[in-house]
């Protein structure tokens, strides 16, 4: 069940990209079938060695092109252990919303990423994610929970000025792109969810709907695919906002000497 659209992102072949905050992997594994050299970026180490022996397994099974590269790495997302602008791509899906400083997350997103690549962020939709918290304070409470909900026009603005220099000197900032929305199917079961108790998987209308969750992932069929597309706009659970790191003169001059 992906969030990101990878081909508006950009992504390529033989890219270097990361998964930031990866947990269970399903951007990273994507990203890896489409031939990308991609980090798994988790501080969860269990979920972590799950993420490992998936890329072991897609690689004997053939499920990954030649000379595509896949790995995990653990740490903290204000302190990403890798080098300025070593990305290609970057993914950062329903994250930020855990995170209390969020804007050094960003930050180092945007260290991390080259000049002239690619970032995507997702986060939960306002208008879905504020009916969740005012039916169920469990919704958020829980430990490692969602401690904020985003506008737009509020991550769009920390994101845009992540890049620029904390001197005050003049700086590019991040450039926005354009967003999407997802999963809009999701948001009513988080809804019923939320009113009959986030922990009531017993409850018949929550157990009902889950079912049609699962028929539509594993099955695909053509009546919710089409569900989806209306309601994505309208009440998807995701939104997800697409930003490009400007090139610099001497990323410029670099790519002319290729």
């Amino acid at each position: 069940m992906l969030t990101v659209d990878f081909d508006r992102l950009g992504l390529r072949p033989g890219d270097r990209v990361l998964d930031m905050g990866c947990g269970a992997g399903r951007h990273a594994f994507e990203m890896y079938r489409r031939g990308g050299d991609v980090v798994a970026f988790d501080m969860d180490a269990d979920e972590l060695a799950k993420v490992r022996d998936l890329f072991t397994a897609m690689k004997e099974a053939g499920e990954v092109p030649e000379g595509a590269e896949a790995d995990v790495k653990e740490g903290d997302a204000l302190q990403l252990p890798f080098a300025d602008g070593e990305f290609d791509r970057i993914v950062a899906a329903e994250v930020l919303e855990h995170i209390w400083a969020d804007v050094d997350a960003i930050k180092e997103l945007v260290r991390v990423l080259r000049p002239g690549g690619t970032l995507a962020i997702s986060v939960p939709r306002w208008l879905p994610e504020v009916v969740n918290w005012k039916l169920s304070s469990d919704y958020h409470n829980a430990e490692g929970g969602h401690i904020r909900i985003y506008t737009d026009h509020e991550l769009v603005d920390k994101v845009t000025k992540a890049g620029r220099p904390n001197d005050g000197t003049p700086g590019d900032a991040m450039v926005f792109e354009g967003k999407d929305y997802a999963h809009g199917l999701h948001t009513p079961y988080w809804w019923i969810k939320c009113a009959v108790g986030v922990t009531n998987d017993e409850h018949p209308l929550a157990k009902a709907y889950h079912k049609l969750l699962v028929w539509e992932i594993m099955k695909q069929p053509t009546a919710l695919k089409v569900a989806g597309k209306v309601l994505d706009p309208l009440i998807g659970k995701s939104m997800v906002l697409y930003f490009r790191k400007p090139e610099t003169a001497d990323s410029r001059a670099a790519g002319a000497d290729v």
